[in-house]
Formats: C-alpha cells, sequence, structure tokens
C-alpha cells in the first residue's frame, strides 16, 4: 500500500538497523511527511514477532498520526495497538471515520494504558492484550488493514499551502510521549539485538523530532 501511494526513500544513518531478521523502511509523498515500517522476526531464535507502523502527515496537513504496533509470541498476540491520533484537532473527521471503524470491536483483553500513551491516543484506541483467538486476530488485522487504506487515500484532501506550527509541536509532542514507553526498547533487548542499537534506534531512528532550524 505505501508503495502504491508514495515513494520510498531512503534516511541516513537508518540503514545501519537493516540486518537479518530487522527490516526498517520508510516511504512519503507531498501528503505523507515519514511512513515507516519496523519488523523485528525473531520467531527462530526467541519465538517472538514484533511490528511497528507510524504514519505522519505532512508539516502542511492537520490529518492525523496513523498507528499499527504488534507484539506476537508462539501462541498469541501479546499485544496490538492501532489509532488515528490528532495532530492537530480531536474532532478532525479522519478520527471520526476511524471511531466508525472501532465502534462494534470490543478486544477480549483491554490493555490499560499508562499516562504517556492518554496523553496523544484517542479514547477509543484499539488496544488489545493476550490474543489467542484467530478470529479476533484477523478482526484487527482488518481493521488497521482497511484504515491505513482510507488514511492514504484521504489524507491528501487535507493538505495546504503552508506549514501549521501547530502541526509540528502536535507530532513532536507525540514523539516526546512515545519516547517514554519502556515497552518498546525492553522487547527488543529480549528479541537478543544489541543494547547500544537499540537505545539508539529508539531515540534517534524510531519517533525522530522535527528541527526546522
Amino acid at each position: 500500500m505505501f508503495s502504491a501511494h508514495c515513494h520510498e526513500v531512503s534516511e541516513p544513518g537508518l540503514d545501519y538497523f537493516n540486518r537479518d531478521g530487522w527490516v526498517n523502511r520508510v516511504w512519503a509523498n507531498d501528503d505523507v511527511r515519514r511512513a515507516h515500517i519496523d519488523v523485528v522476526d525473531a520467531r527462530d531464535s526467541r519465538g517472538l514477532w514484533m511490528m511497528h507502523v507510524c504514519v505522519f502527515p505532512a508539516l502542511n496537513n492537520d490529518a492525523p498520526i496513523y498507528g499499527f504496533d504488534v507484539i506476537a509470541g508462539k501462541n498469541k498476540v501479546t499485544g496490538a495497538f492501532h489509532d488515528f491520533s490528532p495532530s492537530s484537532t480531536s474532532d478532525h473527521e479522519m478520527i471520526q471515520g476511524y471511531y466508525d471503524s472501532v465502534e462494534h470491536f470490543v478486544p477480549k483483553k483491554q490493555r490499560e494504558l499508562p499516562e504517556w500513551a492518554r496523553n496523544i491516543f484517542t479514547s477509543k484506541m484499539l488496544a488489545a492484550g493476550n490474543v489467542t483467538d484467530e478470529s479476533e486476530i484477523d478482526e484487527i488485522i482488518q481493521i488497521a488493514t482497511d484504515n491505513l487504506t482510507a488514511y492514504l487515500s484521504e489524507v491528501g484532501q487535507y493538505t495546504a499551502g503552508a506549514t501549521d506550527p501547530t502541526v509540528i509541536d502536535a507530532q513532536n509532542y507525540y514523539c516526546d510521549n512515545q519516547k517514554l514507553n519502556p515497552h518498546t526498547a525492553n522487547v527488543m533487548k529480549s528479541l537478543g539485538l544489541p543494547e547500544a542499537d537499540v537505545e539508539k534506534f529508539c531515540s534517534d531512528m524510531l519517533f525522530p523530532k522535527i528541527n526546522l532550524e
């Protein structure tokens, strides 16, 4: 989907984090500042698999931030998270569309969100834990992929002519709060990735802040 709507870009320093079992790819277009997929596949060595997908709109676009994260073990998805997070206003039309998409989905085990997550995610964030039912997994994947299709199709409608300082502040606020999440780095280390590499990746590459200076 990203290749159909965007062009793949090479970010300085990111290739260092592409190696056996660890893949990072980034796309962009006039309406999408950064679409990042990060997958760590340690199924053979640790029985774990982790994926992070995040799409930031362009700085002159007030669309929300798309996020979808999955952490899976051999027999269950320990965590699945999906949201359209505000980068301008919480009543954005695309967020209302997201609300409609998750209205009838109730996880069998709802994950409680810490303060840093409540700061940036919507009240209807999909947060499922301990998912063992294949039909529930299928439903989560369907919601997230359908919403990505809608996101990439609709985001261009909200691109304006000038950079919006509110969007910059909101995207940086999102990045700052994501970096307060200790679980991402801990899971990556548990997958066997070197501690120093994980710390640098989470600090500089996973949620890079916008610096216009």
